[in-house]
């Protein structure tokens, strides 16, 4: 719904099925989550939850992760895509999130990946390495595009980190960041070739891990933003390409790379 706020949930259901997807991942609240699971039904496609912590102390984000996980998973989403913990938070206190997340997992038979993501346990490459030898059963949604800007390169000089993570990953979020941003401004455009290829390579590594494991699906998710994430003209606010349109593109460009 990133984007699409104006539109009803039926109204964006309807439209993400007429382009071509096969489901739609949704940060829904308390109250919209049997509307996400209704709608996402009656138009045949799958659904991805997401979760978040909150709060403004760490016992109060710990509660609140736990009970949205478990309220979440009791709607039996395709998976549940978990933003976990703070880069602020310590160590301690990001294992003991995770843990949360994987007790929940055990108690409902929902599977929880965890988002690579600025601000979060998770926001960059070298930073991760510390959880997935501590824990490791963690299991990841790949948007390396965080990473990219928080290392201001494409990741060259970090294969080790890059491929411990693609060897956990098991959903991508295909944006295309840059090493002064998380979004490129239109990844159509042939200045932003290179980055594209980077990242693309990346998703092709995750795919090779999963079909030599036999895993019947991989799960992408196209998440270019909108105005905010997509820079706008000054003044006017306007954003300079459609986030709609960009979407389109990425889907259409995954399915002809891996020809599905």
């Amino acid at each position: 719904m990133w984007g699409m706020e104006s539109l009803s949930y039926t109204e964006a259901a309807r439209r993400v099925k007429t382009a071509g997807y096969d489901g739609m991942e949704i940060s829904a609240g308390p109250d919209k989550r049997n509307e996400a699971v209704q709608v996402t039904h009656d138009n045949g496609l799958e659904l991805i939850l997401m979760a978040f912590g909150g709060g403004s102390n760490f016992t109060e984000h710990k509660k609140k992760y736990h009970d949205d996980l478990l309220d979440i998973a009791s709607y039996k989403p395709l998976f549940i895509n978990a933003h976990t913990g703070h880069d602020y938070f310590t160590f301690e206190q990001n294992i003991e999130l995770i843990q949360v997340a994987t007790d929940v997992q055990k108690q409902t038979g929902v599977r929880i990946l965890h988002e690579t993501h600025r601000g979060r346990f998770s926001y960059s490459a070298p930073a991760i390495q510390y959880y997935l030898l501590k824990v490791p059963e963690l299991r990841l949604t790949a948007d390396y595009s965080h990473w990219v800007n928080v290392a201001e390169s494409y990741l060259s000089d970090q294969l080790e980190n890059v491929n411990r993570a693609i060897a956990v990953s098991d959903h991508i979020h295909c944006r295309v960041g840059h090493p002064e941003g998380p979004q490129v401004n239109d990844p159509r455009a042939p200045e932003w070739k290179d980055a594209l290829e980077s990242h693309a390579k990346w998703w092709d590594a995750i795919r090779a891990r999963l079909q030599k494991a036999n895993t019947p699906t991989l799960t992408v998710t196209c998440e270019f933003g909108p105005a905010g994430y997509l820079p706008t003209l000054p003044y006017t606010q306007q954003p300079i390409a459609s986030q709609w349109d960009i979407n389109v593109f990425m889907k259409d460009y995954l399915k002809k790379r891996w020809q599905v």
